[in-house]
């Protein structure tokens, strides 16, 4: 038995011996065969296999009016861009000629920062110092000329090539892909916007441009040309430090991103922006494409709905525009040089802009590309500002538009009541040093408040002022909201200033008198005069301008109002407006309005001349500002020409406000609001006779 035992143990070593040579020998024959007989097949498609992730960028949010209709969109175009593949520099030479070659034969451009120009040679920098830093940042000698510098370049790249131009055109893109930098999984763009047969022959011929890929992309749209434009703002490249701080909020940013430069483009982009999905390329050493499938879908920003109407913000654009011009071709009379304004439409109850007009603006499109030099210093002329939305950034004397704050005051503090005359013997004598005019020679003899803003009288608002003191002045200035940002949806708000006094600050007691007239300090956006046209027609209740009325998500939720505030509040540090509400006397109010209806129903009203034939009852005020310019076209002070009014007088749904700089005479622009109101109400405006003999009135004399 025992013998048996040790005879079967035997047989099955030697059975798993056996097992175990064969198996190692199949193993051996297998590796022979993977190492020896198709090694270098298999290596050959090993080295020729690269797997890398690429971008799937998400198209932004669509920015539309309150009815939906479209803004800014986001469509599709193509864009050139190159990885780093296992090409010798000749080769990459080479082809990035018959790149550019093909590009240019379809009118597409590409990427060109070389500073340096051929026939003649010279550096495209405009100062010395910038050239010098320039050259020293990529070592080169500083006293090296153009054509010299050039050929550094041509032999920094080994650029075999002697065609001058051709050379040209591959250190654009060599320099290019230096400056970015590229491996093979990291890309430059070299073109954008390319067109379908560009597209076309660089997928198809993938195998004759090695590294590159034209790839879609999203496209802001601008489809309204430049309507809206200081609104709706602008996007264009992320530039590195706004991208580095990005990245340090953890927020997914690449270089090649465009990111909100102003306007809602810029306050929103949180929204906008949307979350990008994850493309997997497989392709070979030598760049070629080999496969493509999408890991993750990209998901669309989510889109601004404005409270603006277009049709109306474009007949408010036209309104102010045309309104300019004539100003400054004399359609009124005396010609000004008049050149740049701004007008504000807002809902008296609820604080939306249904229009907000800056003259001059631009065409947002023009960013998205990178803006060329000639339009850029055009946009940019400290001059005229086109870039600035003069509508929240600037600041203005209201002059005569700012009387209802002086009377109001006046009224709600006894100071006055609504039966008090004032005798306006034109000259006011209450301070030796300081003695103001009316504007009217000779005076407007005894008025009462409603009477002194019909007629603008300055002499009545002195008056009231010197008896009321600075102090209440000030406070009801607050009241309305002057003097403070207004929390309106937008970048770069101005605060403004008022009369009021400041600690470490001499206040003369006399400087009341310009003050109750809007004149000396106060300064206000024509944002902040909207919201106080829109209180006095409300009867005093406290609205906060908004411009976005919703922000909706892709999967068709919404954003919260409290969210997206408390985010624009903390980020762009914004202060909404806590005030209550101003609870005037009704019997002021009526004695207020009531002569602001008579400034364009009655013939002694200065704006009755543009209203008199009009079907719709008008609250207005005319006003005329003096500044410390001086015009160079006739030598006088600059004025800037105000109206503020609303309509209809007895349901108030709208206040209407604009400023021409260099106006000449408030009543001028009574004109564009006139047109305005019409277009809100769909009414057809009727043409107004011009009178060119018209003398213009300045409410405020030094």
């Amino acid at each position: 038995m025992k013998q048996n035992k040790l005879a079967n143990i035997k047989l099955r070593y030697n059975i798993i011996t056996v097992l175990v040579y064969i198996i190692g020998i199949i193993l051996l024959m297998q590796l022979f065969n993977l190492q020896i007989v198709h090694g270098k097949e298999y290596v050959e498609t090993s080295n020729t296999r690269l797997t890398r992730q690429s971008i799937l960028k998400a198209a932004r949010g669509d920015i539309t009016d309150s009815s939906g209709n479209s803004l800014v969109e986001t469509t599709t175009a193509y864009t050139l861009e190159i990885y780093k593949s296992k090409i010798d520099t000749q080769t990459l030479n080479e082809t990035i000629l018959k790149i550019v070659k093909v590009l240019e034969a379809n009118n597409d451009e590409y990427a060109d920062n070389f500073p340096i120009t051929i026939n003649p040679f010279a550096f495209t920098q405009d100062t010395e110092e910038k050239q010098q830093k320039w050259k020293q940042s990529n070592k080169i000698d500083t006293n090296a000329t153009a054509e010299e510098t050039f050929y550094k370049f041509k032999e920094k790249y080994d650029i075999k090539n002697d065609n001058i131009e051709d050379v040209r055109k591959i250190i654009a893109i060599r320099y290019e892909i230096a400056k970015e930098g590229y491996s093979s999984t990291k890309s430059v763009q070299i073109a954008d916007n390319i067109s379908l047969v560009s597209r076309d022959i660089f997928n198809e011929q993938n195998d004759q441009f090695p590294g590159i890929t034209a790839i879609s992309q999203p496209v802001r749209i601008y489809n309204k040309g430049t309507l809206a434009s200081h609104i709706l703002g602008y996007v264009s490249k992320i530039d590195a430090e706004v991208l580095k701080k990005e990245q340090e909020k953890g927020n997914d940013y690449t270089q090649n991103d465009y990111y909100g430069q102003a306007g809602i483009e810029r306050i929103a982009e949180k929204y906008l922006k949307g979350k990008d999905g994850i493309k997997q390329i497989d392709m070979a050493v030598d760049g070629t494409i080999t496969a493509e499938y999408i890991e993750k879908e990209a998901i669309q920003g989510s889109n601004v709905v404005l409270t603006i109407d277009a049709n109306l913000q474009a007949a408010t654009e036209q309104a102010l525009k045309d309104n300019i011009n004539k100003i400054a071709q004399g359609g009124f009379g005396e010609q000004y040089n008049a050149n740049a304004g701004a007008m504000v439409v807002m809902n008296v109850k609820t604080g939306e802009v249904l229009a907000m007009a800056s003259y001059p603006d631009y065409e947002p499109s023009k960013f998205v590309y990178g803006i060329d030099n000639q339009t850029w210093k055009e946009y940019s002329n400290k001059e005229t500002k086109a870039l600035n939305n003069r509508a929240i950034q600037e600041t203005y004397a209201p002059g005569s538009i700012f009387k209802m704050v002086t009377a109001i005051a006046g009224l709600e503090t006894g100071t006055v009541n609504t039966k008090t005359k004032i005798n306006d013997t034109y000259t006011y004598t209450y301070y030796k040093d300081v003695q103001p005019h009316c504007w009217k020679k000779g005076g407007h003899g005894y008025l009462n408040v409603t009477g002194a803003i019909e007629h603008s009288c300055n002499y009545y608002f002195y008056d009231v002022g010197n008896r009321m003191g600075i102090d209440a002045l000030a406070q009801y200035t607050k009241y309305f909201g002057l003097g403070q940002k207004t929390g309106i949806e937008l970048p770069a708000e101005a605060q403004g200033r008022l009369n009021e006094k400041v600690q470490g600050e001499v206040w003369n007691p006399g400087n009341v008198l310009s003050a109750s007239i809007g004149q000396l300090n106060d300064k206000f956006t024509p944002i902040q005069m909207a919201k106080y046209a829109s209180m006095l027609a409300n009867g005093g209740k406290n609205i906060n301008p908004t411009i976005i009325k919703s922000i909706k998500n892709i999967d068709g939720t919404e954003v919260s109002k409290q969210e997206y505030e408390k985010y624009f509040n903390e980020a762009f540090g914004i202060v909404t407006d806590k005030d209550e509400d101003l609870n005037i006397k009704q019997e002021n109010l009526t004695a207020i309005l009531q002569g602001m209806k008579s400034v364009t129903s009655d013939t002694g009203g200065t704006a009755y001349k543009y209203f008199k034939d009009f079907n719709i009852e008008v609250g207005g005020k005319t006003g005329s500002a003096q500044t410390e310019k001086t015009d160079p076209q006739n030598g006088k002070n600059v004025t800037n020409a105000w109206f503020l009014g609303f309509a209809p007088f007895e349901e108030p749904e709208i206040a209407v406000v604009i400023v021409v700089e260099n106006g000449g005479s408030g009543g001028y622009t009574a004109e564009a609001a006139r047109a305005v109101i019409a277009q809100y109400f769909g009414m057809n405006s009727e043409t107004i006779p011009e009178d060119m003999t018209a003398i213009p009135t300045t409410e405020i004399r030094n």
